[in-house]
């Protein structure tokens, strides 16, 4: 009896035994894997968060830069149509003398596109509407062959105003793209 009863006692120490070696690689296991999931997320993480250091960088230098001289495309034979940011052909003219000075002066500089829209419409609309205005006119000087990390967009839909929104005319002239110049 007294053998059956060690026997049984050290049958139960390896059984006890072997649970914990099983749950331990179990959870080492677990561990591990959770650990991977988490290293992938945090290295997702730090590549976005590289990306906006860089986009704050490239402003950040913009903001620094000595204002030059300034571009609005918004005279009469320019103005945006409602609800429109195509360029018309003669808004592409004037940004094709634009990209010829800029080449020809051969400098370094910087350009804020900045979009601009009337107050009709939702907020948030006129804030798409003026990003893709300013958009346009960043991919048409691109094509022209100023490069795009010297270009910077950015809209501020209806909260710029030159004109009054209560007369058609001072729609109009809110509607526009002005190009800053900066060394």
């Amino acid at each position: 009896m007294k053998n059956s009863k060690m026997r049984m006692v050290a049958v139960t120490g390896v059984v006890l035994a072997a649970g914990f070696v099983t749950t331990g690689c179990a959870s080492h296991r677990f561990v591990r894997d959770q650990v991977a999931v988490v290293d992938t997320r945090v290295t997702q993480v730090e590549g976005t968060a590289g990306e906006a250091l860089a986009r704050a960088n490239a402003a950040h230098k913009l903001a620094e830069g000595k204002f030059l001289y300034q571009v609005v495309l918004s005279d009469d034979s320019v103005k945006f149509p409602v609800d429109r940011h195509a360029l018309s052909p003669e808004a592409q003219a004037r940004l094709d003398e634009l990209a010829q000075r800029l080449m020809a002066e051969n400098r370094n500089v910087y350009l804020e596109i900045q979009g601009h829209t009337d107050a009709s419409g939702p907020e948030a609309y006129n804030d798409q509407l003026g990003e893709a205005r300013a958009e346009a006119v960043r991919k048409y000087l691109s094509q022209k062959g100023v490069a795009l990390n010297r270009m910077a967009t950015i809209s501020y839909g209806e909260e710029a105003p030159v004109a009054p929104n209560d007369t058609p005319d001072g729609r109009s002239q809110n509607r526009r793209v002005a190009i800053v110049v900066l060394s």
